[in-house]
């Protein structure tokens, strides 16, 4: 069977660990660690349950790229002029979780897991350009819907849907996403550019819900094929869809190049980044329960070391 390839999109993980985990959790100079564990248990949960042979932890090297921003203003604004309690996909990072994304990164390194980011762009952009390129089959770890447009049974592509929590992970294929939306994944982006998307500050096409954008999508196929239609007056598109198409023309135009995930950046190959993964050895993994020591992540690190030693 061919190796797995897990893409993480981290930031969504480590943002669920923060306020998964109680921050109770602290280093002996009173740093909190809660997002630290909390990451390095889902990685070895992962790592084992899903068999994965080679991982890249992608990054937000750019979580709010100024080209997207550029073409629709109100592109994760709210995630920029809003506190949310409790809410994991807000994306202003905490002071407590700030001070901890440097011990990540450094975890991340002595456990041999690749991190890979894009200047630029977003982790998203990241994951959909490994998970295009892919030889292998490939699952894609994630709380954000915007990636369910990767999924593709014929590549063996699946989304490892988080929002629910750790406990309650869903594996997304193809049939899945049909039967929550009535949309293929490859129509997943038009039906999210025509719908909207709140947690990402996509206004949408005002009256267009999602029954309505799936049903649209179904007769007409894609974005560019319902625009056509409606541009034509035998295309059949009720006067009311056209009047509706036509009042959001200038978001339209943009939305599609937001909402699409980047497939082709030029990144390390799987080789270059480090992906394959092996059990921790030598000086790294002294250096890493030390860590484990100093830092308060205990049984974390173990876990996560447990979960390599298998794919030795």
């Amino acid at each position: 069977m061919a190796d797995r390839l897990m893409l993480l999109d981290t930031a969504s993980l480590y943002f669920r660990a923060f306020y998964g985990v109680p921050d109770s959790i602290r280093r002996a100079d009173g740093t909190p660690v809660n997002a630290v564990r909390g990451l390095l248990d889902m990685i070895a949960r992962l790592v084992v349950d899903y068999d994965a042979g080679l991982l890249v932890a992608c990054w937000d090297d750019d979580w709010r790229p100024q080209w997207r921003v550029d073409l629709i203003p109100s592109y994760k604004a709210h995630r920029v002029a809003e506190t949310v309690a409790d809410a994991p996909d807000v994306e202003v990072v905490p002071d407590p979780l700030e001070a901890q994304i440097p011990m990540i990164r450094e975890v991340l390194a002595l456990a041999g897991i690749a991190v890979v980011g894009a200047a630029e762009h977003e982790a998203d952009d990241v994951i959909g350009s490994y998970a295009t390129g892919a030889a292998h089959p490939v699952d894609v770890v994630t709380g954000d819907r915007d990636l369910f447009q990767l999924v593709d049974d014929s590549r063996d592509v699946r989304v490892i849907y988080t929002a629910r929590g750790m406990k309650n992970l869903e594996v997304l294929t193809a049939e899945v996403v049909v039967g929550k939306y009535r949309v293929l994944p490859e129509q997943y982006a038009d039906f999210a550019t025509l719908r909207g998307d709140t947690s990402d500050g996509l206004p949408g096409v005002a009256g267009i819900g999602e029954k309505t954008a799936a049903g649209l999508l179904g007769e007409y196929g894609t974005l560019d094929g319902l625009l056509a239609a409606a541009a034509d007056p035998e295309g059949g598109v009720s006067a009311s869809v056209r009047a509706k198409l036509e009042a959001a023309a200038d978001y339209l135009a943009v939305a599609p190049t937001v909402v699409k995930v980047v497939r082709d950046l030029p990144l390390p190959t799987l080789e270059e980044a480090g992906a394959r993964l092996a059990p921790v050895s030598g000086e790294d993994r002294a250096t890493l329960e030390q860590r484990a020591e100093e830092w308060n992540l205990g049984s974390s690190v173990k876990r996560l070391l447990a979960a390599l030693d298998t794919r030795g």
